[in-house]
């Protein structure tokens, strides 16, 4: 028998009510954006740091009079 775990007490999922069943399958869905979310922040920071990288290369480049990098 699956069970759910809340802060410290396990439940049998079985027992449950259908309208706590239902909160559960929305936290589940809640953990799953969140999960992508926070995804999404990792690719756009690393993205974030090649634009900077970037940045600083042409800054070097334009600075030197001739491009350093290519």
């Amino acid at each position: 028998m699956p069970t759910i775990k809340l802060d410290d007490a396990e439940y049998d999922f079985d027992a449950l009510t259908d309208a706590q069943k239902k909160l559960i399958a929305e936290l589940k869905k809640i953990e799953e954006r969140i999960k992508e979310k926070n995804n999404m922040v990792a690719i756009l920071t690393k993205a974030k740091r090649a634009y900077i990288a970037d940045l600083k290369q042409e800054m070097i480049s334009s600075k030197a009079g001739l491009d350093l990098f290519d």
